[in-house]
């Protein structure tokens, strides 16, 4: 799916994704409330409450009623899982096809980096 056509709603899993697997929503963390995340982000309200309902129905996150959501035990490592079959299944493909035609290596990317 293309990142401009990508409804919001998973623009903003993908926000909060990256935040857990860089670490900062660790398991056990509450994240933000759906208004402080909407006021934040510039999205409606209801637009984050669906992102985190996918959350809760993926087992990432843990509800305590009343209190807030939390980062569910084991989540960094689901979406890491996750995150790299995906990379594998869809993003690795087509950059393989593109250093192919382009006759790039590797090591011809990792010495450009230096």
């Amino acid at each position: 799916m293309n990142i401009a056509t990508k409804p919001v709603y998973l623009k903003l899993r993908d926000i909060i994704s990256e935040s857990i697997l860089d670490g900062i929503y660790r398991e056990g963390d509450m994240l933000p409330s759906v208004r402080v995340f909407a006021a934040d982000q510039g999205a409606n309200p209801l637009t984050v409450a669906k992102a985190y309902q996918g959350f809760q129905e993926d087992g990432l996150v843990t509800v305590k009623r009343g209190v807030g959501m939390f980062v569910a035990t084991g989540a960094r490592d689901r979406l890491r899982r996750s995150q790299r079959e995906d990379f594998i299944k869809n993003v690795w493909p087509p950059i393989e096809r593109q250093m192919k035609r382009l006759d790039l290596s590797i090591d011809d990317l990792l010495k450009s980096e230096a």
